[in-house]
Protein backbone atom coordinates (compact mmCIF):
# COMPACT_ATOMS: atom_id res chain seq x y z
CA UNK A 1 0.00 0.00 0.00
CA UNK A 2 1.05 3.50 -0.06
CA UNK A 3 0.72 6.67 1.70
CA UNK A 4 -0.34 9.73 0.74
CA UNK A 5 3.16 11.04 0.27
CA UNK A 6 4.46 7.99 -1.36
CA UNK A 7 1.90 8.67 -3.92
CA UNK A 8 2.74 12.12 -4.38
CA UNK A 9 6.25 11.13 -4.41
CA UNK A 10 5.64 8.95 -6.83
CA UNK A 11 3.40 10.14 -9.43
CA UNK A 12 4.56 13.28 -11.19
CA UNK A 13 1.06 14.24 -12.41
CA UNK A 14 -0.37 14.84 -8.67
CA UNK A 15 2.40 17.17 -8.23
CA UNK A 16 2.28 19.26 -11.08
CA UNK A 17 0.26 21.98 -9.28
CA UNK A 18 3.01 22.26 -7.42
CA UNK A 19 4.83 23.63 -9.86
CA UNK A 20 6.15 27.09 -9.61
CA UNK A 21 4.55 27.65 -6.06
CA UNK A 22 6.03 27.67 -2.90
CA UNK A 23 5.04 24.97 -0.69
CA UNK A 24 5.10 24.64 3.49
CA UNK A 25 4.98 21.27 5.09
CA UNK A 26 3.30 20.23 8.65
CA UNK A 27 5.07 17.35 9.89
CA UNK A 28 6.89 15.90 12.50
CA UNK A 29 9.12 12.52 13.34
CA UNK A 30 6.29 10.24 12.14
CA UNK A 31 6.30 12.13 8.50
CA UNK A 32 7.90 9.98 6.65
CA UNK A 33 7.69 8.24 3.35
CA UNK A 34 7.60 3.96 2.79
CA UNK A 35 11.72 3.59 2.91
CA UNK A 36 11.58 6.32 6.12
CA UNK A 37 12.62 9.17 4.18
CA UNK A 38 11.54 12.44 6.32
CA UNK A 39 8.81 13.82 4.15
CA UNK A 40 10.50 17.33 4.13
CA UNK A 41 14.02 15.91 2.58
CA UNK A 42 11.92 13.49 0.22
CA UNK A 43 9.91 16.52 -0.91
CA UNK A 44 12.96 18.61 -1.79
CA UNK A 45 14.75 15.96 -3.47
CA UNK A 46 11.70 15.20 -5.52
CA UNK A 47 12.01 19.11 -6.77
CA UNK A 48 9.30 20.38 -5.12
CA UNK A 49 9.55 24.03 -3.47
CA UNK A 50 9.44 23.93 0.24
CA UNK A 51 9.73 27.50 1.54
CA UNK A 52 8.72 26.73 5.35
CA UNK A 53 7.89 24.25 7.46
CA UNK A 54 5.31 23.81 10.69
CA UNK A 55 6.00 21.61 13.48
CA UNK A 56 2.70 20.97 15.76
CA UNK A 57 2.60 19.47 19.45
CA UNK A 58 5.98 18.13 20.36
CA UNK A 59 7.61 19.91 17.77
CA UNK A 60 9.00 19.22 14.26
CA UNK A 61 11.68 17.04 15.76
CA UNK A 62 9.21 15.78 18.44
CA UNK A 63 11.12 16.21 21.04
CA UNK A 64 8.96 17.36 24.03
CA UNK A 65 7.71 15.39 26.50
CA UNK A 66 5.11 16.76 28.18
CA UNK A 67 1.89 18.64 27.56
CA UNK A 68 2.19 22.56 27.34
CA UNK A 69 5.98 21.98 26.67
CA UNK A 70 6.38 24.69 24.00
CA UNK A 71 8.51 25.02 20.83
CA UNK A 72 10.33 27.77 19.89
CA UNK A 73 9.97 28.89 15.85
CA UNK A 74 13.50 27.80 14.04
CA UNK A 75 15.43 28.17 10.91
CA UNK A 76 16.56 24.70 9.47
CA UNK A 77 19.92 24.19 9.58
CA UNK A 78 20.43 22.17 6.44
CA UNK A 79 17.86 24.16 4.72
CA UNK A 80 17.73 27.51 5.36
CA UNK A 81 13.94 27.90 5.52
CA UNK A 82 12.01 29.12 8.70
CA UNK A 83 10.35 26.29 10.74
CA UNK A 84 6.99 27.53 12.88
CA UNK A 85 6.06 26.39 15.80
CA UNK A 86 2.04 25.77 16.39
CA UNK A 87 2.84 25.06 19.58
CA UNK A 88 4.54 28.25 21.07
CA UNK A 89 3.52 31.26 21.24
CA UNK A 90 0.51 30.40 19.12
CA UNK A 91 -1.37 27.68 18.59
CA UNK A 92 -3.06 28.83 15.14
CA UNK A 93 -0.86 30.27 12.34
CA UNK A 94 -0.37 33.79 12.23
CA UNK A 95 -0.86 35.77 9.04
CA UNK A 96 2.82 35.93 8.56
CA UNK A 97 3.17 32.32 9.14
CA UNK A 98 0.54 31.78 6.43
CA UNK A 99 2.20 34.45 3.95
CA UNK A 100 5.02 32.11 3.66
CA UNK A 101 3.38 29.60 1.43
CA UNK A 102 1.15 29.06 -1.52
CA UNK A 103 -0.04 25.14 -0.87
CA UNK A 104 0.08 24.00 2.68
CA UNK A 105 0.91 20.00 2.93
CA UNK A 106 -0.47 18.38 6.22
CA UNK A 107 1.76 15.22 6.66
CA UNK A 108 0.81 13.94 10.52
CA UNK A 109 0.54 10.74 11.74
CA UNK A 110 -2.73 10.97 13.96
CA UNK A 111 -3.74 8.30 16.09
CA UNK A 112 -7.69 8.27 15.65
CA UNK A 113 -8.54 10.41 18.79
CA UNK A 114 -10.28 14.06 18.99
CA UNK A 115 -7.96 14.90 21.88
CA UNK A 116 -4.66 14.35 19.91
CA UNK A 117 -3.76 17.87 19.50
CA UNK A 118 -3.45 17.23 15.56
CA UNK A 119 -6.96 17.21 14.67
CA UNK A 120 -7.38 20.56 16.10
CA UNK A 121 -4.32 21.61 14.13
CA UNK A 122 -5.74 20.73 11.02
CA UNK A 123 -9.02 22.74 11.96
CA UNK A 124 -6.76 25.92 12.73
CA UNK A 125 -4.87 25.62 9.53
CA UNK A 126 -7.69 24.97 7.40
CA UNK A 127 -9.67 27.90 8.85
CA UNK A 128 -6.87 30.00 8.00
CA UNK A 129 -5.99 28.89 4.77
CA UNK A 130 -9.49 29.68 4.03
CA UNK A 131 -8.98 33.53 6.04
CA UNK A 132 -5.70 33.98 3.56
CA UNK A 133 -6.59 32.02 0.15
CA UNK A 134 -4.32 29.70 0.52
CA UNK A 135 -4.61 25.29 -0.28
CA UNK A 136 -4.56 22.67 2.53
CA UNK A 137 -3.46 19.40 0.96
CA UNK A 138 -3.70 16.41 3.65
CA UNK A 139 -0.94 13.68 2.30
CA UNK A 140 -3.36 10.46 4.01
CA UNK A 141 -2.29 8.36 6.80
CA UNK A 142 -3.49 5.65 8.58
CA UNK A 143 -6.12 5.86 11.39
CA UNK A 144 -3.85 3.23 13.71
CA UNK A 145 -7.34 2.82 15.85
CA UNK A 146 -9.19 1.61 12.58
CA UNK A 147 -12.89 2.64 11.74
CA UNK A 148 -14.44 1.56 15.34
CA UNK A 149 -16.42 4.94 16.91
CA UNK A 150 -16.76 5.54 20.68
CA UNK A 151 -17.65 7.80 23.46
CA UNK A 152 -20.27 10.99 24.17
CA UNK A 153 -19.77 13.81 21.74
CA UNK A 154 -18.15 16.83 22.79
CA UNK A 155 -20.77 19.57 23.48
CA UNK A 156 -21.07 22.78 22.15
CA UNK A 157 -19.69 25.68 24.12
CA UNK A 158 -16.75 22.86 25.47
CA UNK A 159 -14.22 23.65 22.63
CA UNK A 160 -10.75 23.36 23.50
CA UNK A 161 -6.96 22.78 21.87
CA UNK A 162 -8.18 18.87 22.46
CA UNK A 163 -12.04 19.57 21.75
CA UNK A 164 -11.93 21.16 17.95
CA UNK A 165 -15.84 20.24 17.66
CA UNK A 166 -18.75 18.45 18.14
CA UNK A 167 -16.92 14.85 18.01
CA UNK A 168 -16.63 11.13 20.01
CA UNK A 169 -13.56 11.04 21.62
CA UNK A 170 -12.63 7.82 18.94
CA UNK A 171 -13.36 9.25 15.54
CA UNK A 172 -12.59 6.46 13.35
CA UNK A 173 -11.28 8.94 10.44
CA UNK A 174 -8.23 9.62 8.93
CA UNK A 175 -6.79 12.91 8.84
CA UNK A 176 -7.55 13.71 5.14
CA UNK A 177 -12.07 12.56 6.16
CA UNK A 178 -11.57 14.55 8.77
CA UNK A 179 -10.51 17.59 6.98
CA UNK A 180 -13.64 17.15 4.69
CA UNK A 181 -16.11 16.69 8.14
CA UNK A 182 -14.77 20.21 9.24
CA UNK A 183 -14.71 21.87 5.37
CA UNK A 184 -18.81 20.57 5.25
CA UNK A 185 -19.83 21.00 8.77
CA UNK A 186 -18.14 24.14 9.30
CA UNK A 187 -19.08 25.52 5.79
CA UNK A 188 -15.11 26.62 5.28
CA UNK A 189 -14.55 28.40 1.88
CA UNK A 190 -10.86 26.61 1.03
CA UNK A 191 -9.05 25.04 -1.76
CA UNK A 192 -8.82 21.59 0.23
CA UNK A 193 -7.55 18.11 -1.74
CA UNK A 194 -6.59 14.97 -0.07
CA UNK A 195 -3.66 12.65 -1.67
CA UNK A 196 -5.18 9.44 -0.17
CA UNK A 197 -4.02 6.01 0.25
CA UNK A 198 -4.00 3.25 -2.04
CA UNK A 199 -4.71 -0.13 -0.33
CA UNK A 200 -5.35 0.51 2.93
CA UNK A 201 -7.76 -1.57 4.27
CA UNK A 202 -9.19 -0.41 7.69
CA UNK A 203 -10.97 -3.51 8.12
CA UNK A 204 -8.22 -5.73 7.24
CA UNK A 205 -4.99 -6.65 9.08
CA UNK A 206 -3.78 -5.20 11.58
CA UNK A 207 -7.24 -3.25 11.55
CA UNK A 208 -5.74 -0.15 10.92
CA UNK A 209 -2.17 -0.28 10.93
CA UNK A 210 -0.77 -1.87 8.10
CA UNK A 211 1.34 -4.44 9.27
CA UNK A 212 4.10 -4.15 6.63
CA UNK A 213 4.60 -0.23 8.06
CA UNK A 214 7.26 0.40 10.44
CA UNK A 215 5.78 2.52 13.58
CA UNK A 216 7.10 5.80 14.27
CA UNK A 217 6.15 7.53 17.56
CA UNK A 218 4.65 10.61 16.35
CA UNK A 219 4.75 11.67 19.75
CA UNK A 220 7.42 11.15 22.06
CA UNK A 221 4.41 8.67 24.66
CA UNK A 222 2.95 7.28 21.15
CA UNK A 223 5.30 4.29 21.79
CA UNK A 224 3.60 1.31 19.72
CA UNK A 225 0.12 0.54 17.73
CA UNK A 226 -0.75 -1.36 21.56
CA UNK A 227 -1.06 2.34 22.41
CA UNK A 228 -2.76 3.88 20.12
CA UNK A 229 -5.69 1.51 19.99
CA UNK A 230 -6.46 2.35 24.00
CA UNK A 231 -5.19 5.98 23.74
CA UNK A 232 -9.12 7.33 23.18
CA UNK A 233 -9.73 5.67 27.19
CA UNK A 234 -5.95 6.42 28.93
CA UNK A 235 -5.66 9.88 27.49
CA UNK A 236 -8.43 10.37 30.10
CA UNK A 237 -5.74 9.86 33.07
CA UNK A 238 -4.22 13.26 32.14
CA UNK A 239 -6.91 14.59 33.90
CA UNK A 240 -7.04 13.17 37.15
CA UNK A 241 -4.10 12.26 40.13
CA UNK A 242 -3.47 8.69 38.71
CA UNK A 243 -0.32 8.21 36.61
CA UNK A 244 -0.71 7.61 32.94
CA UNK A 245 2.72 5.44 33.06
CA UNK A 246 4.63 8.45 32.01
CA UNK A 247 8.24 8.23 33.14
CA UNK A 248 8.12 4.45 32.07
CA UNK A 249 8.78 2.65 28.89
CA UNK A 250 5.06 2.08 28.37
CA UNK A 251 3.20 5.41 28.89
CA UNK A 252 -0.72 5.30 27.96
CA UNK A 253 -1.06 1.73 27.81
CA UNK A 254 -2.24 1.43 31.79
CA UNK A 255 -5.83 1.61 33.27
CA UNK A 256 -3.92 3.70 35.95
CA UNK A 257 -1.13 3.85 38.22
CA UNK A 258 -0.94 4.70 42.13
CA UNK A 259 1.21 3.92 45.58
CA UNK A 260 -2.12 3.77 47.04
CA UNK A 261 -4.72 1.50 45.32
CA UNK A 262 -5.07 -2.36 44.87
CA UNK A 263 -4.92 -3.55 41.05
CA UNK A 264 -6.50 -6.77 41.94
CA UNK A 265 -9.92 -4.96 43.56
CA UNK A 266 -9.91 -2.69 41.20
CA UNK A 267 -9.82 -5.33 38.43
CA UNK A 268 -12.48 -7.27 40.22
CA UNK A 269 -14.54 -4.30 41.18
CA UNK A 270 -14.69 -3.80 36.88
CA UNK A 271 -15.80 -7.03 36.02
CA UNK A 272 -18.52 -7.04 39.15
CA UNK A 273 -20.01 -3.62 37.50
CA UNK A 274 -19.80 -4.75 33.32
CA UNK A 275 -17.98 -7.40 32.73
CA UNK A 276 -18.85 -6.93 28.99
CA UNK A 277 -16.85 -3.90 28.72
CA UNK A 278 -13.31 -5.52 29.32
CA UNK A 279 -14.02 -7.75 26.03
CA UNK A 280 -11.46 -7.43 23.30
CA UNK A 281 -7.92 -7.58 25.35
CA UNK A 282 -6.50 -8.62 28.15
CA UNK A 283 -5.65 -6.74 31.66
CA UNK A 284 -2.43 -8.06 33.09
CA UNK A 285 -1.54 -6.59 37.04
CA UNK A 286 2.01 -5.03 37.28
CA UNK A 287 3.77 -2.33 39.36
CA UNK A 288 5.94 0.47 37.97
CA UNK A 289 7.84 3.33 39.40
CA UNK A 290 7.88 6.41 37.29
CA UNK A 291 11.01 7.99 36.94
CA UNK A 292 9.71 11.34 36.59
CA UNK A 293 5.97 12.96 36.21
CA UNK A 294 3.08 11.97 38.55
CA UNK A 295 3.97 9.71 41.16
CA UNK A 296 7.86 9.31 40.31
CA UNK A 297 9.90 7.16 42.89
CA UNK A 298 7.22 5.50 44.43
CA UNK A 299 6.28 1.82 43.24
CA UNK A 300 2.62 2.01 41.97
CA UNK A 301 0.25 -0.62 41.25
CA UNK A 302 -1.34 -1.12 37.89
CA UNK A 303 -3.33 -2.48 35.45
CA UNK A 304 -1.63 -3.18 31.75
CA UNK A 305 -3.93 -3.34 28.78
CA UNK A 306 -2.70 -5.41 26.05
CA UNK A 307 -5.26 -4.40 22.91
CA UNK A 308 -2.70 -6.65 21.37
CA UNK A 309 -2.77 -10.65 19.53
CA UNK A 310 -3.51 -13.22 20.87
CA UNK A 311 -6.17 -10.91 23.11
CA UNK A 312 -6.94 -8.49 20.91
CA UNK A 313 -10.53 -8.51 19.23
CA UNK A 314 -10.92 -4.95 16.96
CA UNK A 315 -14.46 -5.08 16.96
CA UNK A 316 -15.28 -5.53 21.15
CA UNK A 317 -12.89 -3.40 22.14
CA UNK A 318 -14.03 -0.53 23.89
CA UNK A 319 -11.43 1.58 25.15
CA UNK A 320 -13.39 4.87 26.26
CA UNK A 321 -15.48 2.44 28.38
CA UNK A 322 -12.84 0.61 29.98
CA UNK A 323 -11.23 3.47 31.04
CA UNK A 324 -14.86 5.02 32.47
CA UNK A 325 -15.43 2.03 34.26
CA UNK A 326 -11.46 2.06 35.78
CA UNK A 327 -12.68 5.60 37.32
CA UNK A 328 -16.01 4.03 38.35
CA UNK A 329 -14.48 0.87 40.42
CA UNK A 330 -11.91 3.19 42.02
CA UNK A 331 -14.73 5.44 42.97
CA UNK A 332 -17.16 2.74 44.22
CA UNK A 333 -14.51 1.17 46.03
CA UNK A 334 -12.72 4.54 47.70
CA UNK A 335 -15.76 7.03 47.72
CA UNK A 336 -13.30 9.50 49.01
CA UNK A 337 -10.88 8.75 46.57
CA UNK A 338 -9.11 12.45 45.31
CA UNK A 339 -9.31 11.68 41.65
CA UNK A 340 -9.73 14.50 39.52
CA UNK A 341 -6.32 16.57 39.35
CA UNK A 342 -7.45 20.29 39.49
CA UNK A 343 -4.52 22.16 37.34
CA UNK A 344 -4.20 24.17 34.30
CA UNK A 345 -4.56 21.70 31.08
CA UNK A 346 -3.73 22.33 27.30
CA UNK A 347 -4.07 26.27 28.64
CA UNK A 348 -7.80 25.61 29.92
CA UNK A 349 -7.47 27.37 33.42
CA UNK A 350 -10.85 27.43 34.22
CA UNK A 351 -12.33 23.88 34.06
CA UNK A 352 -11.42 21.18 35.23
CA UNK A 353 -8.89 18.63 32.92
CA UNK A 354 -10.97 16.02 32.93
CA UNK A 355 -13.92 17.75 31.34
CA UNK A 356 -11.85 19.19 29.05
CA UNK A 357 -9.89 16.35 27.70
CA UNK A 358 -13.99 14.56 27.40
CA UNK A 359 -15.82 17.15 25.93
CA UNK A 360 -18.12 18.31 28.79
CA UNK A 361 -18.49 17.11 32.50
CA UNK A 362 -20.63 14.19 31.91
CA UNK A 363 -18.27 11.51 32.07
CA UNK A 364 -16.92 12.72 35.69
CA UNK A 365 -20.19 13.44 36.89
CA UNK A 366 -21.10 9.49 36.22
CA UNK A 367 -18.42 8.84 37.70
CA UNK A 368 -18.86 10.70 40.74
CA UNK A 369 -22.56 9.53 41.13
CA UNK A 370 -22.82 6.61 43.06
CA UNK A 371 -26.79 5.69 42.13
CA UNK A 372 -25.19 6.19 37.83
CA UNK A 373 -24.70 2.61 36.77
CA UNK A 374 -22.79 1.47 33.52
CA UNK A 375 -26.28 1.46 31.58
CA UNK A 376 -26.79 5.32 31.85
CA UNK A 377 -23.42 6.04 30.28
CA UNK A 378 -24.11 3.25 27.74
CA UNK A 379 -27.11 4.87 26.28
CA UNK A 380 -26.03 8.55 26.12
CA UNK A 381 -22.73 7.52 24.43
CA UNK A 382 -24.46 4.80 22.11
CA UNK A 383 -27.14 7.40 20.74
CA UNK A 384 -23.72 9.74 20.36
CA UNK A 385 -22.07 7.53 18.38
CA UNK A 386 -24.87 5.92 16.04
CA UNK A 387 -25.14 9.96 15.29
CA UNK A 388 -21.57 10.06 14.60
CA UNK A 389 -21.71 7.33 12.51
CA UNK A 390 -24.40 8.58 10.25
CA UNK A 391 -23.07 12.06 9.56
CA UNK A 392 -19.61 10.90 8.69
CA UNK A 393 -20.74 7.79 6.17
CA UNK A 394 -20.81 10.36 3.02
CA UNK A 395 -17.16 11.52 3.39
CA UNK A 396 -15.23 8.04 4.36
CA UNK A 397 -12.68 7.30 1.14
CA UNK A 398 -11.66 3.64 2.10
CA UNK A 399 -13.60 0.51 2.53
Amino acid sequence: MKFGIDRLLADPALRKPLEGTRVALVAHPASVTEDLMHSLDALIAAGVNVSSAFGPQHGLKGDKQDNMVETADETDPHYGIPIFSLYGEVRRPTGQMMSSADVFLFDLQDLGCRIYTFVTTLLYLLEEGAKHGKSVWVLDRPNPAGRPVEGTLLVPGQESFVGAAPMPMRHGLTMGEMGQWFVDHLGLDVDYKVIGMEGWQPGGPGHGWPADRVWINPSPNAANVNMARAYAGTVMIEGTTLSEGRGTTRPLEVLFGAPDLDAAAIHAEMARLAPEWLAGCALRECWFEPTFHKHAGETCGALMIHAEAPFYDHAAFRPWRLQALAFKAIRRLHSDYDLWRDFPYEYELSRLAIDVINGGPGLRQWVDDAEAEPDDLDSTASADEAAWREQIAPILRYS
